[in-house]
């Protein structure tokens, strides 16, 4: 299996999946603690991947989702974007309508 087909398994496995620098319980970025901060005010059922476990996975990404930061958040296999995309989307009340219909 080719990195990419990895990728592409990873978002087709998880309706709602977080590229992020550490864990959910750990986060090892402040932009990552924030995505996480958020997900959970909303309430939110996600998966996680800790791109500090595979180093192929976290630079083929960039080129994947032609996003070079981290974290990244996917709703149904789609890239939504980083802290600041996902922190706007919040504070105006539409991440919560996104995320209610990615249910998993």
């Amino acid at each position: 299996m080719s990195i990419i087909e990895k990728i592409q398994n990873q978002l087709s496995e998880n309706r709602v999946l977080l590229y992020m620098k550490g864990t959910p319980e750990f986060p090892q970025c402040g932009f990552s603690s924030r995505v996480v901060q958020i997900l959970d005010a909303c309430n939110a059922e996600y998966n996680h991947f800790n791109i500090f476990e595979d180093q192929e996975l976290r630079e083929a990404l960039k080129e994947y989702s032609n996003w070079p930061t981290y974290p990244q958040l996917y709703i149904d296999g789609q890239l939504v974007g980083g802290c600041d995309i996902v922190t706007d989307l919040y504070n105006k009340g539409e991440l919560a309508t996104m995320l209610a219909g990615a249910k998993q």
